[in-house]
């Protein structure tokens, strides 16, 4: 059985260098919201290939209603998020044909 992928899985995989501080400057930074069902090996490389920091957001989520969940965000310069974007979608079109 596949193991569920927690935030905390890749924070800890996610090994920076230097610690950002707690209350950083979120000027220059875009978020990534990955889709709920995202394969966790497709959020792994995302993180690891583009070095976007995972995070946590309480966002609301409508499907039949609007509830709020804690979903996962990928946080980086603006550049690296847009090419995280195009990797996301092009591996997830491959993923959905797979099958």
């Amino acid at each position: 059985m596949a193991k569920k992928l927690q935030l905390e899985d890749l924070q800890k995989s996610k090994n920076k260098k230097e610690a950002r501080p707690e209350e950083q400057n979120l000027e220059d930074l875009y978020d990534l919201i990955i889709p709920p069902g995202t394969p966790s090996y497709i959020i792994y490389d995302l993180v690891e290939e583009f070095d976007l920091e995972p995070l946590g957001r309480k966002l609301n989520v409508k499907i039949v209603e609007a509830d709020e969940r804690e979903l996962i965000v990928l946080r980086g310069i603006l550049e690296e998020v847009q090419a995280a974007e195009k990797y996301l979608h092009e591996e997830l079109q491959a993923w959905i044909n797979s099958d």
